[in-house]
């Protein structure tokens, strides 16, 4: 989100608390604002209360390479409070000012060209977009293209949801009438007529549809050649369904940074809108689950999903859903197996007993020996044989374990090959749960 609006914006307002300073999510905004090359003006906020501490915010920004003009740089920094309202009028001027020296200036009397700033369908109205007029006024009736959705403007609505008939340069606006599903950060041009429109977007359909085909044969080529790599790759496929497309696309990119060379999240469908039988169907055909991001299923896919096991988790919050999904691929993770030394063993004896074979009479030196656990045996430090203990004997008993100081009489399963003055290493083999 941040970086779509980087790049549609012509100034960035970096709103920096004054008692928190900059945390992540400041520093990702200054990335996305340097890579869009576009002007910062930093709004210290929160300098009301008594803990702010507005320079200390200055002096960190110096550590991400934005010099500040009290620091000596060229960045305009204000200082203000959103809840009493001082300084906003010092930020206005501000803003102002940036705009005359970049001479930020947009024709009004042309065909409106903007950005789609995100899209969502509404029950009753379809498939709304909300689109930022970069130049041109966009008016009700005009026909249009974006992405690969195309329409005629049937209503548009300002910020507080009010109809208008008219959006000029810099107005965002909700637009209604949309043909398809754009997606954030398309471009929104009007056309000469519908017919032009609809050849747009149908030829750039076809054109994505192309680029998918290709790249999925050429990813099928690909684990041709790379059989052994892919092929340990267990895959987690989903069926992404969201309120609105920045979301859907945000858990997409998120699912997909989890990737592994053993396991990787397999995005079927990413998409906004109600869960429908029509995705269930997906999902059941693919064994996937389902992912619902603020929305909800119809009765119909409810019933379906519960005939065909299909599961659907419904969230609210985007850590939450990145976080189970971390936790079920480490599930599929193949658990590390781990030696557990348990001790060690001297033979000081070797018996031939009939229908048994040879015991060796032991000496535990270290440790504990237990009976079923895994030994190898050593001669001169040298690894003879790796197997079972089948016999554990104190005694005449047969004991689950010996421990150090005791003797005791053991055998090998299968293997008889034993010598007075080796030595009997026992162990346990512990699988450990990996994590990612």
């Amino acid at each position: 989100m941040r970086m779509r609006g980087a790049q549609v914006t012509d100034v960035v307002i970096l709103v920096v608390a004054a008692d928190d300073s900059v945390m992540p999510q400041t520093i990702e905004a200054i990335k996305h604002a340097k890579a869009a090359e576009v002007p910062i003006i930093v709004a210290i906020n929160k300098c009301d209360k008594p803990g702010a501490n507005p320079d200390k915010v200055r002096q960190e920004l110096l550590q991400h390479e934005i010099f500040v003009e009290e620091m000596g740089g060229d960045v305009l920094s204000v200082e203000v409070s959103a809840l009493q309202g001082t300084g906003l009028d010092k930020l206005q001027e501000a803003i102002m000012l940036q705009a005359e020296i970049l001479e930020l200036k947009a024709n009004p009397d042309r065909s409106a060209q903007g950005s789609v700033v995100e899209a969502k369908i509404e029950t009753g109205r379809g498939m709304v977009a909300t689109i930022l007029v970069k130049r041109g006024t966009l008016r009700i009736g005009d026909n249009f293209v974006a992405g690969p959705a195309y329409g005629k403007v049937r209503a548009l609505l300002d910020y507080r949801g009010n109809q208008v008939e008219e959006a000029g340069p810099s107005i965002p606006v909700e637009v209604l009438g949309i043909q398809g599903t754009p997606e954030a950060g398309d471009e929104f041009v009007v056309t000469e007529n519908e017919a032009k429109a609809k050849e747009i977007a149908e030829y750039r359909q076809q054109v994505a549809k192309e680029k998918k085909v290709t790249a999925t044969a050429r990813g099928s080529i690909e684990q041709m050649f790379t059989a052994i790599q892919e092929g340990t790759a267990d895959e987690l496929p989903v069926v992404i369904k969201a309120d609105v497309q920045g979301s859907a696309e945000a858990i997409s990119a998120s699912l997909e940074k989890l990737a592994t060379d053993e396991v990787k999240v397999n995005v079927l469908l990413s998409a906004v809108g109600g869960i429908t039988e029509s995705d269930v169907n997906l999902a059941a055909a693919s064994n996937a689950m389902i992912i619902a991001f603020n929305t909800r299923a119809n009765k119909q896919a409810r019933e379906a999903a519960s005939a065909k096991g299909i599961d659907i988790q419904y969230y609210s919050v985007i850590y939450n859903v990145i976080d189970d999904i971390k936790a079920m691929l480490s599930g599929m993770l193949a658990p590390t197996l781990r030696e557990d030394f348990l001790g060690y063993a001297e033979i000081r004896e070797v018996f031939n007993i009939s229908k048994v074979g040879k015991i060796g009479g032991c000496m535990v030196t270290e440790g504990t020996v237990k009976r079923g656990a895994k030994v190898r045996l050593l001669r001169d430090d040298v690894v003879i044989h790796e197997g079972t203990l089948a016999t554990l004997k104190r005694f005449k008993d047969e004991v689950k374990e010996v421990k150090s100081g005791m003797e005791c009489g053991m055998a090998f399963e299968n293997y008889h090959d034993i010598q007075v003055g080796d030595f009997i290493e026992c162990f346990e083999v512990v699988e450990v749960a990996r994590e990612l």
